[in-house]
């Protein structure tokens, strides 16, 4: 495996989960961390930009006490996901920001820059970049990232469409370093899966939104919680990329979803809907296909809880094979 040192100690399960866009908070972030995976969140989430660096310190200062208090146990780092577009024109505020705060792990998608990758491994950090494919990862690497998280299908949000066998084999030919693989892992089986394929860690969105600490709205965590790979949606009319969403939520904004057209790649807009009056994320709620591991709504600790139950398990039922 190609840990990084500092997650070495710090893990009950090797899962990051993943930054959701409006949902992820301080409030799961530091759950997630306590409770032994990387927490993470969107820079973007914390609006204004003044927002930002009211959680950045109090996850850090929160986790330093928590650190303290538990030497032979110590919470997970945690990471911060920024949008590397040109539409996004606080990215670099939001950098400098992050580094003042020595984030550990910052997660770049949607483009990579080297002066963003530079500026995090000057604070200490790491840096990891989401891709769909192998030609992004390797201009990812060349461009100075740490890592590598493949978003296979069926992940939540924005996702690719290659069989995860297929983008982590392809990676692992000639990438050696640290890979997460993204894509329907909903269980600590699943978690255990993503290795036996050559991943090094998972990343775990869609049941993060289910939790109790996630800033979704209680019919978004119902959905979830009755809903199946079946109800899972891939369209790029929301806003430009395509991407999986929750099939209740497109019906709710009177489309249909089994004939929506398609969006212009061109006009990306992360929040307005494409050519509808709902609103990606808010309105119309990304999800994967993993999500029939969900069955009800519980806190983050005990989500991770059920994951290190479930990745125990898998691991003693192949030793005994």
């Amino acid at each position: 495996m190609s840990l990084p040192e500092m997650l070495k100690g710090r893990l009950s399960v090797p899962v990051v989960g993943s930054p959701l866009f409006i949902i992820s908070n301080p409030d799961l972030v530091i759950a997630q961390c306590k409770a032994g995976v990387v927490g993470s969140f969107p820079a973007l989430n914390a609006r204004p930009i003044e927002v930002l660096e009211e959680w950045l310190k109090r996850i850090t200062e929160e986790l330093d006490a928590y650190n303290q208090a538990n030497p032979d146990k110590p919470a997970a780092p945690f990471a911060v996901n920024q949008i590397v577009h040109k539409s996004n024109d606080r990215l670099m505020r939001d950098v400098e920001l992050c580094a003042k705060y020595k984030v550990p792990i910052t997660i770049t998608s949607l483009g990579a820059r080297e002066e963003v990758n530079d500026a995090m491994h000057s604070a200490g950090g790491i840096v990891i970049h989401d891709v769909i494919n192998n030609r992004f990862a390797k201009k990812a690497i060349e461009k100075g990232a740490d890592g590598i998280i493949a978003v296979a299908s069926g992940a939540g949000g924005h996702a690719g469409t290659l069989s995860p066998f297929a983008l982590i084999q392809e990676i692992r030919e000639w990438f050696d370093g640290f890979l997460l693989l993204s894509g329907s892992i909903g269980t600590g089986d699943a978690v255990l899966a993503a290795q036996a394929m050559g991943a090094d860690m998972a990343y775990i969105g869609s049941a993060f939104i289910a939790t109790k600490e996630a800033n979704a709205s209680e019919a978004y965590k119902q959905g979830i919680v009755d809903s199946s790979a079946d109800d899972i949606v891939y369209t790029n009319l929301f806003t430009g990329i395509h991407g999986n969403y929750l099939k209740p939520s497109i019906l709710n904004a009177g489309l249909d979803p089994d004939n929506l057209p398609e969006s212009d790649p061109s006009k990306m807009n992360f929040g307005s809907g494409g050519n509808t009056k709902a609103k990606a994320w808010k309105d119309i709620w990304g999800c994967g296909q993993g999500i029939n591991a969900v069955k009800e709504v519980p806190t983050a600790g005990e989500l991770v809880a059920r994951l290190k139950k479930e990745y125990d398990t898998a691991r003693e039922r192949l030793l005994n094979l």
